[in-house]
Protein backbone atom coordinates (compact mmCIF):
# COMPACT_ATOMS: atom_id res chain seq x y z
CA UNK A 1 0.00 0.00 0.00
CA UNK A 2 1.23 3.46 -0.85
CA UNK A 3 1.64 6.05 1.88
CA UNK A 4 2.79 9.61 2.34
CA UNK A 5 6.47 10.26 3.03
CA UNK A 6 6.42 11.31 6.68
CA UNK A 7 10.14 12.17 6.48
CA UNK A 8 9.72 14.80 3.73
CA UNK A 9 11.27 18.09 4.95
CA UNK A 10 8.92 21.09 4.90
CA UNK A 11 9.60 24.72 5.76
CA UNK A 12 7.97 26.13 8.88
CA UNK A 13 6.73 29.67 8.28
CA UNK A 14 5.19 32.57 10.16
CA UNK A 15 1.82 33.97 9.12
CA UNK A 16 3.47 36.23 6.53
CA UNK A 17 5.19 33.25 4.91
CA UNK A 18 8.73 33.93 6.14
CA UNK A 19 10.67 30.75 6.86
CA UNK A 20 11.43 30.31 10.55
CA UNK A 21 12.48 26.66 10.61
CA UNK A 22 11.92 23.23 9.14
CA UNK A 23 10.24 19.98 10.16
CA UNK A 24 9.19 16.67 8.68
CA UNK A 25 5.79 16.10 7.13
CA UNK A 26 5.08 13.71 9.99
CA UNK A 27 5.82 16.42 12.55
CA UNK A 28 3.60 18.90 10.68
CA UNK A 29 0.67 16.45 10.48
CA UNK A 30 0.78 15.04 14.02
CA UNK A 31 -1.29 17.75 15.67
CA UNK A 32 1.69 20.03 16.36
CA UNK A 33 0.08 22.79 14.27
CA UNK A 34 3.47 23.78 12.82
CA UNK A 35 2.54 26.27 10.08
CA UNK A 36 3.77 25.09 6.68
CA UNK A 37 3.10 26.42 3.15
CA UNK A 38 1.06 24.62 0.52
CA UNK A 39 -0.05 25.46 -3.02
CA UNK A 40 -3.48 24.94 -4.60
CA UNK A 41 -4.31 25.23 -8.29
CA UNK A 42 -7.95 25.40 -9.37
CA UNK A 43 -8.31 24.17 -12.93
CA UNK A 44 -11.21 25.55 -14.96
CA UNK A 45 -12.16 24.55 -18.47
CA UNK A 46 -13.58 27.00 -21.01
CA UNK A 47 -17.12 25.82 -20.11
CA UNK A 48 -16.53 27.10 -16.56
CA UNK A 49 -16.37 23.69 -14.92
CA UNK A 50 -13.87 23.01 -12.16
CA UNK A 51 -11.60 19.96 -12.16
CA UNK A 52 -11.48 18.08 -8.85
CA UNK A 53 -9.16 15.24 -7.93
CA UNK A 54 -10.21 12.25 -5.87
CA UNK A 55 -7.81 11.65 -3.00
CA UNK A 56 -6.64 8.03 -2.77
CA UNK A 57 -7.66 5.92 0.20
CA UNK A 58 -4.03 5.65 1.36
CA UNK A 59 -3.65 9.42 2.01
CA UNK A 60 -3.03 10.39 5.64
CA UNK A 61 -5.53 13.28 5.49
CA UNK A 62 -9.07 13.17 3.97
CA UNK A 63 -8.71 9.85 2.09
CA UNK A 64 -11.27 9.17 -0.66
CA UNK A 65 -12.71 12.68 -0.77
CA UNK A 66 -12.80 15.08 -3.72
CA UNK A 67 -10.45 18.05 -3.53
CA UNK A 68 -8.78 20.90 -5.39
CA UNK A 69 -7.30 19.81 -8.75
CA UNK A 70 -3.74 20.36 -7.55
CA UNK A 71 -2.60 20.66 -3.98
CA UNK A 72 0.71 19.99 -2.35
CA UNK A 73 3.39 20.93 0.07
CA UNK A 74 6.16 23.36 -0.67
CA UNK A 75 9.50 21.60 -0.13
CA UNK A 76 12.12 23.17 2.11
CA UNK A 77 14.16 25.56 -0.06
CA UNK A 78 11.59 25.60 -2.90
CA UNK A 79 9.90 28.77 -4.18
CA UNK A 80 6.09 28.87 -4.07
CA UNK A 81 5.82 29.25 -7.86
CA UNK A 82 8.17 26.29 -8.44
CA UNK A 83 6.12 24.14 -6.05
CA UNK A 84 2.96 25.06 -7.99
CA UNK A 85 4.52 24.04 -11.32
CA UNK A 86 5.95 20.83 -9.84
CA UNK A 87 2.68 19.79 -8.23
CA UNK A 88 0.68 20.51 -11.43
CA UNK A 89 3.09 18.36 -13.43
CA UNK A 90 3.14 15.55 -10.83
CA UNK A 91 -0.58 15.41 -10.03
CA UNK A 92 -2.42 16.19 -13.28
CA UNK A 93 0.30 16.12 -15.93
CA UNK A 94 0.05 19.73 -17.08
CA UNK A 95 3.04 21.97 -17.75
CA UNK A 96 1.89 24.74 -20.07
CA UNK A 97 -0.47 27.04 -18.17
CA UNK A 98 -0.70 30.59 -16.89
CA UNK A 99 -1.42 30.66 -13.16
CA UNK A 100 -3.42 33.55 -11.72
CA UNK A 101 -2.80 34.24 -8.02
CA UNK A 102 -6.09 34.51 -6.13
CA UNK A 103 -5.25 34.69 -2.44
CA UNK A 104 -3.29 33.44 0.54
CA UNK A 105 -4.95 32.33 3.79
CA UNK A 106 -4.46 30.24 6.93
CA UNK A 107 -6.18 26.86 7.15
CA UNK A 108 -6.33 24.90 10.38
CA UNK A 109 -7.70 21.43 11.05
CA UNK A 110 -7.40 19.10 14.04
CA UNK A 111 -4.07 17.83 12.72
CA UNK A 112 -2.35 20.72 10.96
CA UNK A 113 -2.00 24.40 10.07
CA UNK A 114 -1.26 25.45 6.51
CA UNK A 115 -0.48 28.73 4.80
CA UNK A 116 -2.38 28.16 1.56
CA UNK A 117 -1.31 29.92 -1.67
CA UNK A 118 -4.27 29.72 -4.07
CA UNK A 119 -4.04 30.00 -7.87
CA UNK A 120 -6.33 29.24 -10.78
CA UNK A 121 -5.99 28.75 -14.51
CA UNK A 122 -8.19 28.00 -17.50
CA UNK A 123 -6.97 24.83 -19.17
CA UNK A 124 -8.51 22.95 -22.10
CA UNK A 125 -5.79 20.38 -22.71
CA UNK A 126 -5.65 16.79 -21.56
CA UNK A 127 -5.64 16.28 -17.80
CA UNK A 128 -3.71 13.14 -16.83
CA UNK A 129 -4.16 12.30 -13.14
CA UNK A 130 -1.13 10.54 -11.72
CA UNK A 131 -1.00 7.41 -9.60
CA UNK A 132 -0.90 9.81 -6.61
CA UNK A 133 -4.65 10.28 -7.21
CA UNK A 134 -7.72 8.07 -7.63
CA UNK A 135 -8.66 10.02 -10.75
CA UNK A 136 -10.52 13.22 -11.28
CA UNK A 137 -13.12 14.96 -13.40
CA UNK A 138 -14.62 18.35 -14.22
CA UNK A 139 -17.58 19.40 -12.05
CA UNK A 140 -20.16 22.11 -12.72
CA UNK A 141 -20.59 24.67 -9.95
CA UNK A 142 -24.11 23.30 -9.34
CA UNK A 143 -22.70 19.76 -8.85
CA UNK A 144 -20.23 21.18 -6.33
CA UNK A 145 -23.01 23.09 -4.56
CA UNK A 146 -25.03 19.84 -4.29
CA UNK A 147 -22.07 17.97 -2.77
CA UNK A 148 -21.16 20.58 -0.13
CA UNK A 149 -21.82 19.44 3.41
CA UNK A 150 -22.37 15.79 2.47
CA UNK A 151 -18.89 14.41 3.26
CA UNK A 152 -18.01 14.05 -0.42
CA UNK A 153 -15.62 17.00 -0.65
CA UNK A 154 -12.74 17.83 1.68
CA UNK A 155 -13.57 20.45 4.31
CA UNK A 156 -10.61 22.49 3.06
CA UNK A 157 -12.01 22.53 -0.49
CA UNK A 158 -15.48 23.50 0.73
CA UNK A 159 -14.05 26.40 2.76
CA UNK A 160 -11.78 27.55 -0.06
CA UNK A 161 -14.46 27.25 -2.75
CA UNK A 162 -16.66 29.57 -0.71
CA UNK A 163 -13.86 32.12 -0.51
CA UNK A 164 -12.83 32.05 -4.18
CA UNK A 165 -16.04 31.26 -6.06
CA UNK A 166 -16.57 34.91 -7.19
CA UNK A 167 -12.91 35.08 -8.26
CA UNK A 168 -13.25 31.90 -10.30
CA UNK A 169 -16.14 33.39 -12.25
CA UNK A 170 -13.93 36.36 -13.14
CA UNK A 171 -10.95 34.13 -13.95
CA UNK A 172 -12.79 32.27 -16.73
CA UNK A 173 -11.58 34.97 -19.12
CA UNK A 174 -7.84 34.44 -18.55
Amino acid sequence: MKKDNSNEILPIVDEEGDIIGKATRGECHNGSKLLHPVVHLHLLDSAGRLYLQQRPLWKDIQPGKWDTAVGGHVDYGEAIENALLREAREEVGIEEFTPLFLMKYLFESERERELVHVYCTVYNGEVRPSSELDGGRFWSFSEIDSAIGKGILTPNFELEFGKIRPMLACAKSI
